[in-house]
């Protein structure tokens, strides 16, 4: 099953929480210290929140979640044969979790991401630097 994502940046992840668990009838799939996601059955969505405070309200990033890492590849291929700058993230950790990615920009600067997730992780990128700690944004925004 393919859904579609969206990233949210939030002014108060905890308020945010709370409502759309409300508006969507269920908790999230994965809460951590400036993140939440929800794995919306019906309509079929990934809901994404970032904590960025004062960013509240605007998008983070779009995406389209699928299922495995041949569907990404098959990505790749048709993106780039349609003449479309791609960047691939092939076994990376974002999110707080491993995944194979890849990002295309849209003509008003839009990043939009089609991926699978891998596995689960402890962490929220690939070896974070000092001042990448807090989850502001997403690994390819």
């Amino acid at each position: 099953m393919s859904r579609v994502q969206l990233a949210l940046n939030v002014d108060d992840l905890n308020q945010a929480v709370s409502f759309y668990s409300k508006l969507f009838g269920t908790a999230p799939a994965k809460l951590k210290e400036g993140y939440a996601n929800f794995a919306i059955a019906e309509p079929p969505l990934k809901l994404v929140l970032f904590e960025n405070p004062g960013a509240g309200g605007t998008i983070n990033h779009l995406g389209v979640e699928v299922e495995s890492s041949e569907a990404v590849h098959s990505e790749i291929a048709r993106l780039t044969e349609e003449g479309l700058f791609t960047e691939e993230e092939l076994g990376t950790t974002c999110c707080f979790a491993s995944q194979d990615k890849v990002w295309v920009t849209g003509p008003a600067g839009e990043k939009w991401e089609v991926y699978t997730v891998l596995a689960d992780s402890d962490t929220f990128r690939n070896a974070p630097a000092p001042e990448q700690d807090a989850p502001t944004a997403c690994c390819g925004s």
